[in-house]
């Protein structure tokens, strides 16, 4: 029996390489021969480097940059063996840097971003992938923006350096900049903006958008995922006619996950919490198109589980809760305690495909 592992993370809880981990370890304590596949993923979001760096032939370059509130911090980004620059926003500007008290989206500001890619390209990288996810930020990429043109000067966006490089921005998100479903108001809540908040950054926003359309000549405040990150993604549409892509679409292209699953009997994924959403293009959907496409089972394992007959409807050959009922977040979240529930679940679903088969 083959078996392809490949889980997005348990926010707040297990990465991605690390729920991979725990499920392969299982699976090699079972008295089968099974081949055991391992291929972490990511979105673009938290962790992204380190799913890279595990997949890739990378260089990690240590990088000192300024977190969302203007704070000195150090990081890194990876150079592949192939040129090209991997930036994970999280890692200068995420929400995964600040307390919760800290949080300030009318502040907060994406000018480290602008600091990476300085340094990036001082270390001569001219093509990038820049990893949306995880972002404390609502400032629509002027502290990125302002960043460079401190570097390269008024005119910044015609320097030659900067209209030279080629952008690949993965993301799994694909709201427009401004409006009803815009930045401000989809994800300025969980990035501590009240009501007031909202309806000033929102203006804010269609207020850069319009003056920005004045002087390119062109929009895109409108375009899906432009309300990325706080509107990172607009900026970089907007000034480097970057291109968006789902960050699952993008790594699973470049790893070339069809010809690894090749095979395969089954393949078994999950994230944190799996819903109705989960089929909006989330990681284990992704999983699941391959999958189908390739007429291979795919088990999705949560640690919620909601809409599961949805779940089911859509193809997943099971979808299963590794949380046993009623258990309090707080302890739910505690990484021991996911571990163990996770390395249950895991070798209860093996026996049974493998019994069953």
């Amino acid at each position: 029996m083959k078996i392809i592992l490949a889980f997005d993370s348990f926010k707040g809880c297990l990465s991605s390489m690390k729920a991979a981990s725990i499920a392969e370890t299982a699976i090699r304590s079972l008295p089968y021969p099974i081949d055991v596949v391992k291929i972490p993923v990511t979105d673009g979001g938290d962790g992204m480097l380190s799913v890279y760096n595990a997949l890739f032939n990378c260089k990690s370059v240590a990088a000192e940059c300024h977190d969302a509130l203007m704070r000195p911090i150090k990081t890194t980004f990876l150079v592949r063996e192939d040129g090209v620059c991997v930036i994970e926003t999280a890692a200068a500007c995420g929400i995964n840097l600040l307390k919760k008290e800290e949080l300030n989206p009318l502040r907060a500001t994406t000018y480290g971003v602008g600091e990476l890619m300085i340094a990036a390209i001082k270390q001569g990288c001219k093509e990038f992938i820049i990893g949306l996810g995880g972002s404390a930020t609502s400032d629509c990429g002027l502290g990125m923006l302002l960043a460079l043109k401190e570097e390269y000067g008024e005119d910044w966006f015609q320097h030659r350096q900067l209209s030279a490089l080629k952008i690949r921005l993965a993301s799994d998100v694909n709201i427009p900049l401004y409006g009803f479903m815009g930045a401000a108001n989809v994800f300025g809540p969980q990035k501590g903006a009240t009501d007031k908040d909202i309806v000033l950054l929102d203006r804010r926003a269609k207020t850069f958008a319009t003056m920005s359309a004045r002087k390119t000549g062109r929009d895109h405040a409108q375009q899906p995922g432009a309300g990325a990150a706080g509107g990172l993604g607009y900026a970089f549409l907007q000034f480097f006619n970057a291109t968006m892509i789902s960050g699952a679409d993008l790594l699973l292209s470049e790893v070339q996950f069809e010809k690894k699953i090749s095979g395969a009997d089954f393949i078994i994924t999950g994230e944190g919490s799996a819903d109705k959403q989960t089929l909006m293009g989330k990681i284990p959907f992704k999983l699941l198109q391959y999958g189908q496409n390739a007429n291979i089972p795919v088990h999705l394992l949560a640690g919620r589980i909601a809409d599961k007959e949805q779940l089911l409807s859509a193809g997943f050959a099971s979808a299963r809760f590794i949380t046993p009922p009623n258990t309090p977040l707080e302890e739910a979240v505690q990484p021991a305690y996911a571990k163990k529930n996770l390395t249950e679940e895991v070798t209860r679903l093996v026996n049974y495909l493998y019994n069953d088969k």
